[in-house]
């Protein structure tokens, strides 16, 4: 003590709420007790110590001869969700007195109930450093949060694992403020089994009851669901009657959703049922007993995951109560339990083995640590807690500058042709765009993506736009999760397993998207175009290929291998025209650009291409415009073309309807404008009459490409995959 500068004996306050946390607090107050020329001790009980129907639990505290200084009447009855929030408060309105009038150095505080924030909140506003016991671990329900609030307000920090003491470091609290002791029960519970303990089994579940065949159970409500845990405690309550075992059953503890579950209770009868004791409570040291000796301990207590391993006792958790505790190999977690059978058949694996004793959560010696951590404490170091956070990068300063930036975004179409990069805003306006032919290589082609990005990035300050991604839109299947380009379209030469991601990322430091060129182009519609607040809907884009995206219930559908909406290569005949994919008839080999392109070359080498108003040079190249405007002037045979083009499309466009029924289909690219007739003239005659009042549109985006890509990074520049 002197050491660290304390010349006083340091006062010690420890606040007890319930008899769980008073079996961890009670070692603890024992050496507190043991050493008076260190500590004074105070002890101050509320919650539901005080409550006849918990078993007016605060006669055991009386029973260790321990001296209770404070009874705070803190529970508002009620046990739902209201009574708990009234109880923190009534709590906080009666603490500040009764601190004020005690003066603590130090408050030790436990666990993760709702009575014992109340605890950590006063005695942080009212400046009283915080010993908190049992932080950083990690379990279900509200407790969690609880728990961490705590932690966030503690000075200093007792933990039982080597994982609950890399949450709390992770979690910024200062290591030199944390000690890992492990749990202080355990320092009865070691040393416990030995003794006369059939006595103990007779007392409560009758004379006739041999060990390890007796059940003890015990469970709470989950106050984030607490209908779904009362089904499950009555189909636990089934499956004990059914396992007919004798079993001892703990009332369960305060929380909301207790007085229901002692509803159940009473109406199956488990009260004067012959085979079950129920019991409001049974003292710590009796009940170390029990569990040790219990052929299997069943319900959703920390007791159950955590002490009695201790023993290696058989336990069944039921529910997530306990979800994310660290458990021995005693422990066999029945999660969703949403039949009997499943918890029957439980405790049919389970009783009446024997398992390794667990020393996850202590080794016997916890309390000797923390009193000697206590002693340590030095009284003249400032009480404001520091966090030892992590280093960051500088954050950009709050200048108006900064405010006034338009939030853009980095979108880059990679196109069989082009490569082109547009600085784009959250309105979708292409507030820049630079355009390069696209490189054959991959090497050329990476070097110019990144070149062009680079430059991008830099206009973007003068042009004052805060980038805030890349998002890149590319042909072939791609896996958007890892940014990863699987397989490109003949179009796209060496672009198989092409890592984007990462080379951008680390390039220009910030988060890249990469997805198909089809899926880009349902997200800009989805964001800036017709599909904008449509739920269902499908985009197909009639360009050099044909491409689409499917947004089913607001969400893009990439499928199982990143494949679906390959809606050019629906198959619309079996022995229709061969296409890029090596396959015969699908929609792309009759009505995209190339489609069409080859037809008219066939036409212009027959010399039936050209009509009366067209001329083509000598060295220009035929093309599907070509087609088009041979159509409009009056070419039969141009004509005749592009219809069956229409009709295939069409009919890919029917099959669409029937597999996903969407309310919109949105035609886009050059050649939606020739198709758009065509398609929903199918429609009317092919359709089931259940589809025909799907709306067909004409996309009003000029670049659905780049916008696409930018809506990538917009929409989900706090995700990193969708």
């Amino acid at each position: 003590m002197e050491k660290n500068g304390n010349n006083h004996k340091l006062r010690v306050c420890v606040a007890t709420c319930n008899r769980a946390d008073y079996s961890k607090l009670a070692p603890i107050m024992f050496g507190i007790k043991a050493e008076p020329q260190f500590f004074e001790l105070d002890v101050v009980v509320l919650g539901s110590h005080l409550i006849d129907d918990y078993g007016n639990t605060y006669r055991m505290i009386e029973q260790d001869d321990f001296d209770i200084h404070t009874r705070l009447h803190t529970i508002v009855r009620g046990e739902d969700e209201a009574a708990m929030v009234e109880s923190v408060g009534l709590a906080l309105v009666k603490l500040p007195d009764v601190l004020n009038r005690l003066k603590p150095d130090i408050m030790i505080v436990h666990g993760d109930r709702f009575d014992a924030l109340a605890l950590a909140t006063s005695a942080a506003l009212m400046n009283i450093r915080i010993l908190h016991i049992e932080g950083g671990e990690v379990s279900g329900t509200i407790d969690d949060s609880i728990r961490h609030a705590i932690t966030k307000l503690a000075h200093y920090h007792v933990c039982c694992t080597r994982s609950a003491e890399q949450h709390l470091i992770a979690m910024c609290e200062d290591h030199d403020r944390i000690l890992l002791a492990g749990c202080p029960s355990y320092d009865k519970l070691l040393s416990a089994k030995n003794k006369d303990y059939m006595s103990i089994i007779s007392m409560w579940l009758g004379e006739d009851v041999k060990t390890r065949d007796y059940i003890v159970a015990l469970q709470h409500p989950v106050t984030t669901d607490i209908k779904h845990s009362i089904k499950m405690f009555e189909l636990t309550l089934d499956a004990l009657i059914s396992f007919n075992k004798r079993t001892l059953v703990l009332f369960p503890n305060v929380d909301a959703g207790s007085k229901e579950m002692v509803r159940v209770m009473r109406k199956k009868g488990i009260e004067h049922h012959p085979n079950f004791r129920a019991v409001k409570h049974v003292p710590f040291d009796q009940f170390i007993q029990l569990v040790a000796h219990a052929g299997c301990m069943i319900g959703n207590s920390s007791c159950g995951v955590r002490e009695v391993g201790a023993f290696g006792t058989p336990v069944i958790n039921l529910g997530t109560r306990q979800t994310g505790r660290e458990t021995g190999e005693n422990v066999l977690h029945v999660r969703d339990a949403d039949t009997q059978d499943k918890i029957l058949h439980a405790l049919q694996l389970q009783f009446g083995k024997q398992y390794p004793c667990s020393k996850i959560y202590g080794d016997g010696n916890a309390v000797p640590r923390i009193l000697k951590f206590l002693k340590s404490i030095d009284l003249k170091e400032p009480l404001q807690k520091k966090f030892c956070f992590p280093p960051v990068k500088d954050n950009i300063s709050q200048d108006i500058d900064h405010i006034l930036e338009t939030q853009s975004a980095l979108a880059v179409d990679l196109g069989g042709t082009n490569l082109r990069v547009a600085i784009v805003s959250m309105k979708g306006e292409i507030v820049k765009k630079y355009t390069q032919l696209n490189p054959k290589t991959y090497e050329d082609r990476l070097a110019l993506i990144l070149k062009m990005c680079v430059e991008a990035a830099s206009e973007a300050v003068n042009v004052n736009c805060r980038i805030l991604g890349v998002g890149i839109s590319t042909g072939g299947r791609v896996n958007p999760r890892e940014g990863i380009v699987l397989h490109s379209t003949k179009l796209i030469q060496e672009w198989s397993s092409v890592d984007l991601r990462t080379p951008i990322s680390d390039a220009l430091h910030l988060p890249v998207w990469v997805d198909n060129d089809g899926n880009c182009a349902a997200l800009a519609e989805r964001k800036f175009g017709h599909g904008k607040g449509i739920e269902n809907f499908v985009t197909l884009i009639t360009g050099t290929g044909i491409g689409g995206g499917i947004v089913h219930q607001h969400e893009l559908i990439h499928g199982s291998s990143f494949c679906a909406a390959e809606l050019g290569h629906i198959v619309v005949s079996l022995d229709g025209p061969e296409c890029l994919c090596g396959s015969q008839g699908c929609i792309e080999a009759y009505a995209s650009g190339i489609a069409l392109q080859r037809e008219a070359k066939k036409l212009h080498d027959d010399d039936l291409l050209l009509v009366e108003g067209m001329s083509m040079k000598e060295e220009e190249i035929v093309s599907a415009a070509h087609l088009i405007q041979a159509a409009k002037l009056g070419n039969t045979k141009a004509e005749s073309i592009l219809r069956t083009a229409g009709t295939a499309l069409g009919l890919g466009v029917v099959n669409i309807l029937h597999t996903v029924n969407p309310s919109l289909v949105i035609l886009s690219g050059v050649l939606a404008n020739h198709y758009v007739s065509a398609v929903k003239d199918v429609i009317n005659r092919q359709a089931l009459s259940s589809v025909k009042t799907v709306d067909v549109v004409v996309s009003n985006l000029a670049d659905p490409a780049l916008l696409g890509a930018a809506s990538l990074v917009l929409d989900y520049t706090t995700r990193r995959i969708y």
